[in-house]
């Protein structure tokens, strides 16, 4: 930023944090269906204290673009929610429902006033939370069913390689099927379903299966089947259903499925806007005594993780597009302080121009007056005459 801009104006950096209920066309009587979660504003020019532990993309920063260039930090509460929203229809526009983050850098005069689009740049955030070092146990779990006038109980068992996936690993999902009824199992089916808790304004729940496989392969009376089935949730399948959740968008840049939500102890859920949950369910259709008019299910259902992996490198690599915002900053900064200046410019023409104006209008009227007092000395002489 300029010296000479800084000379009229005040440069915060905000840090805001807001969930949104609904979508921008529903905004009525000048409320807004939003709310702010955080808010954390900065004093950037002057500056109000120096950082003194600095990034090494800071520095590098600071010696590419010299004096006018001003380092802050922003710190994350540890009870803010993840960056998280609901996919809206495809006819829908605007903002959807959820959680974002935006960086706000403004320049003005009065921080309590109305900023105008001119003085300020803004880029959106993600929080993300990686998956956890130590997984948990192995999913597994198992469920018999007796059925009426049936001497004997349908087993089935089911069971995950592992607690955590990452998003576009394939799942494989493991079925044991033991029949000692009399009845046939006519389908094995295994679904990925996304649990989806808006807990910020109320309970809603969203269960939306994300992934289907299904095996037509028929379980006769007192025979056992093993099937493995490969699962592989992903949001190009589902980019038509709405009210799936998914990780907070940046500009420019695809996301996917939300990632599992991990609630640390002592922390209030209700702050925590979306919570994200995926569950592996398996059913089994049973033939009835009239077919499929009488069909039953039999299910069981594993929960686990959908993450994104802890990246291995200590100091993450910052994307391009959060060099090409800093610069952007400069840029927009270096625009305002021309814009100023030619104000400056104009305003300062404008007052001559009136000096002009006014000085003419002198002119014309002592000249009116001059050209008065000759044609009448010039009537006066004809007269005599």
């Amino acid at each position: 930023m300029c010296n000479l801009l800084c000379m009229f104006f005040l440069a915060y950096v905000t840090l805001t944090c807001a969930f949104r209920y609904g979508q921008e066309d529903i905004d009525v009587m000048g409320l807004t269906f939003r709310k702010d979660l955080f808010f954390s504003r900065i004093q950037l020019y002057p500056p109000v204290e120096k950082w003194e532990s600095l990034s090494q993309l800071q520095e590098c920063l600071m010696k590419k673009l010299g004096n006018n260039a001003y380092p802050f930090v922003l710190t994350f509460p540890d009870y803010l929610p993840c960056s998280v929203s609901l996919q809206p229809a495809p006819h829908d526009v605007g903002k959807c429902c959820g959680v974002d983050f935006e960086v706000k850098a403004f320049c003005t005069e009065n921080v309590e006033e109305r900023i105008p689009k001119r003085n300020f740049v803004r880029l959106l955030i993600r929080k993300v939370q990686y998956a956890p070092e130590e997984p948990g146990p192995q999913p597994q779990a198992e469920t018999t069913w007796q059925f009426f006038m049936s001497s004997k109980p349908l087993h089935l068992r089911a069971r995950l390689s592992k607690e955590v996936f990452y998003h576009g690993e394939p799942i494989p999902v493991t079925v044991t099927v033991t029949n000692n009824t009399e009845k046939t199992v006519k389908k094995i089916r295994v679904l990925v379903e996304q649990v989806a808790n808006v807990v910020l304004y109320s309970s809603d729940y969203y269960t939306k299966a994300v992934a289907m496989e299904e095996v037509q392969e028929k379980v006769q009376p007192n025979s056992t089947i093993t099937k493995t089935l490969i699962l592989l949730p992903l949001l190009a399948n589902n980019r038509e259903k709405r009210g799936i959740a998914l990780d907070g968008k940046l500009k420019d840049e695809d996301t996917n499925l939300a990632s599992s939500t991990i609630i640390k102890d002592g922390i209030d859920k209700t702050v925590l806007g979306i919570l994200v949950a995926y569950k592996v369910k398996v059913k089994l259709i049973v033939s009835g005594m009239l077919g499929d008019l009488t069909s039953s299910e039999v299910s069981t259902e594993l929960p686990f993780r959908l993450m994104h992996p802890k990246p291995e490198e200590l100091n993450i690599r910052v994307p391009r597009m959060k060099t090409w915002y800093l610069r952007s900053f400069l840029v927009n900064s270096c625009k305002i302080w021309m814009k100023m200046r030619i104000r400056l410019f104009l305003q300062m023409m404008s007052d001559l121009e009136n000096r002009l104006l006014e000085e003419l209008r002198g002119l014309m009227v002592v000249t009116n007056t001059l050209g008065c007092s000759f044609l009448f000395a010039l009537n006066c002489q004809v007269l005599l005459l």
